[in-house]
């Protein structure tokens, strides 16, 4: 929150204030609105300590239930809704003029890391109000008025994309959309299949509108209230982590629907700008499950002694804890890097809305824009993976304490399996960040925040530098070895570790600028992070650079 973007975000997101004399909510200047967001913050923090951490136990334990087309919540999980909706916790994003709080993304993203270390599971009901953001950038007026208060007023939404036969391959999607002229309304029928918070009040649905087609341009966006009916839940999933949250099949018999935006651009525009907000939450929802696992370990490792000390004195031990904390705190910095980039240019995109923007507002929004779509894969999949190795470990610090149901770690270790596979698998995170790899436009973001950071080095920081122009320098090497065969096969085989290595390298930029501003917090992360990070970076290193097409045979 003290970061310098800080400033421009809310210079944009507030418009010169404009709505202080309107709302008595809506602040006055600068200072006034950061200390809003800490307070909304210090909210969400004391419903996450006082209702939906001390609940997430009893939830994973009934999980939700489905009868005659309905699913209904586990009992603790109304409680949170409750509890949510009583704060305003809803319509975050959403101007004041719809009854929402007007917040930066950046805010919301911290609010859904906070909700997901206290229960993961509901974060995926709470946080799906960011739906409402594809339906306020694409929608009608008449759509906007009509839904997003009721979103703001705390009902639940879903996202209806994947089917039994289109799961990542979204432009395999058939559900049907026919237009009935009798009643001038759209006609939904078919399956869709993994929908989180299937039974949810209002739906975005991506349907095949063009009849004969079979490839993304054939497909549209709706939208569905359940008010209207035609829509039953046919089951609900049992999974191995995430209880709380429903994941549901849905039958679609008839179901009344509309537009959003033009036809043929569900996938092609409104399903790409829905899936990015979506992978931002999964990236907070994984920070948020590596701070739990990281709390979890460290309170274990104190109390717990063996052989006459606590484990916490145990190298072995304190290695595993200290692991979980740099790659938090990398993990962390890069989520809120990547949500400011996006608070920028969606601010710009929403004034482009209401005025034109100076050639100067155009570039800065291009520019973040194309910022926010690099860094986006990379908070997700780095994130997610993250989540997956701390709450491993968390476990094993725990020893078989681990491995009951009455421990917490257990239920951090199930949830976290998710993240790395829903909204876009870490490969397809891979496939997205590839061809930023390849161009070159990381390595040039790379060599730029260095330059910053010389800028401000102070004697212990510029080692540091020299350490990471080092990690580029076989970045560098690496993705011109993998390019030099012009073979694509080469390239998509080396994918995944061009993309760990710039994200480790971008993420021990980010956590270096950090402890630059707050040595006292970072400095330990710092030491940690570099020392994981360059060896990760040799690994992958060694490994591309043994690559060739010849040696790629022996995979096949």
């Amino acid at each position: 929150m003290e970061h310098p973007l800080m400033q421009r975000i809310v210079e944009l997101k507030e418009r010169g204030f404009e709505d202080k004399d309107q709302y008595d909510y809506a602040p006055q200047d600068f200072e006034d609105a950061m200390d809003s967001y800490d307070k909304v913050l210090e909210v969400v923090g004391d419903i996450n300590a006082n209702v939906i951490a001390p609940n997430a136990e009893d939830v994973d334990s009934e999980g939700p239930h489905c009868a005659d087309g309905r699913v209904t919540y586990a009992a603790k999980t109304y409680e949170n809704l409750d509890a949510t909706r009583k704060a305003g916790l809803n319509g975050m994003t959403m101007p004041r003029r719809y009854e929402g709080l007007n917040l930066p993304v950046t805010v919301y993203t911290a609010a859904n890391e906070i909700v997901s270390a206290g229960d993961a599971g509901f974060e995926n009901i709470w946080s799906l109000q960011d739906c409402i953001e594809t339906l306020y950038c694409f929608g009608n007026e008449e759509q906007r008025k009509k839904y997003i208060p009721r979103v703001c007023a705390g009902e639940t939404m879903s996202m209806d994309l994947t089917e039994p036969d289109a799961g990542s391959d979204l432009q395999s999607v058939m559900l049907r959309a026919t237009y009935d002229e009798k009643e001038d309304c759209w006609r939904l029928n078919g399956v869709k299949r993994f929908i989180t918070n299937g039974d949810s009040d209002i739906h975005l649905v991506l349907a095949r509108s063009e009849e004969g087609t079979r490839d993304g341009r054939g497909l549209s966006m709706f939208i569905y209230d359940k008010r209207n009916g035609g829509v039953n839940v046919r089951r609900i999933e049992n999974k191995l982590g995430i209880h709380g949250s429903p994941t549901c099949e849905l039958t679609y018999k008839n179901a009344k629907a509309e537009l959003c935006g033009d036809r043929k651009l569900g996938l092609i525009k409104y399903v790409m700008s829905l899936m990015n907000g979506a992978r931002l939450g999964i990236a907070a929802q994984s920070v948020g499950i590596q701070q739990a696992a990281w709390e979890e370990a460290l309170a274990y490792a104190n109390d717990r002694r063996q052989f006459g000390k606590e484990i916490i004195n145990f190298p072995a031990v304190y290695d595993m804890i200290a692991t979980i904390r740099a790659k938090l705190d990398a993990g962390r910095s890069l989520l809120y890097q990547c949500s400011r980039y996006v608070d920028i240019y969606k601010a710009l995109e929403d004034i482009a809305r209401s005025r034109t923007l100076t050639p100067e507002e155009r570039q800065e929004m291009k520019k973040y824009s194309r910022l926010a779509d690099a860094f986006t894969p990379l908070a997700k999949g780095m994130n997610s993976e993250f989540a997956n190795q701390s709450s491993y470990d968390a476990i094993q610090v725990h020893g078989g304490s681990g491995y009951m149901q009455e421990y917490k770690c257990q239920r951090l270790y199930r949830d976290a399996r998710i993240t790395s596979i829903y909204e876009g698998t870490t490969q397809l995170q891979t496939v997205a960040a590839l061809r930023y790899i390849t161009n070159g436009t990381y390595t040039d973001v790379i060599k730029a925040t260095t330059e910053e950071l010389k800028a401000n080095a102070c004697e212990h920081c510029t080692p540091v530098i020299a350490r990471i122009e080092a990690m580029t320098q076989k970045l560098e090497e690496a993705t011109a070895h993998a390019k030099s065969f012009e073979n694509q096969d080469v390239i998509d085989f080396c994918g995944r570790k061009l993309y760990e290595m710039t994200a480790y390298t971008i993420m021990a930029q980010l956590l270096l600028g950090d402890t630059q501003r707050n040595a006292d917090l970072f400095h330990k992360s710092l030491t940690v992070f570099m020392n994981h990070a360059e060896s990760e970076i040799a690994r992958h290193y060694n490994y591309v650079m043994c690559i060739t097409p010849e040696t790629l045979e022996a995979y096949k």
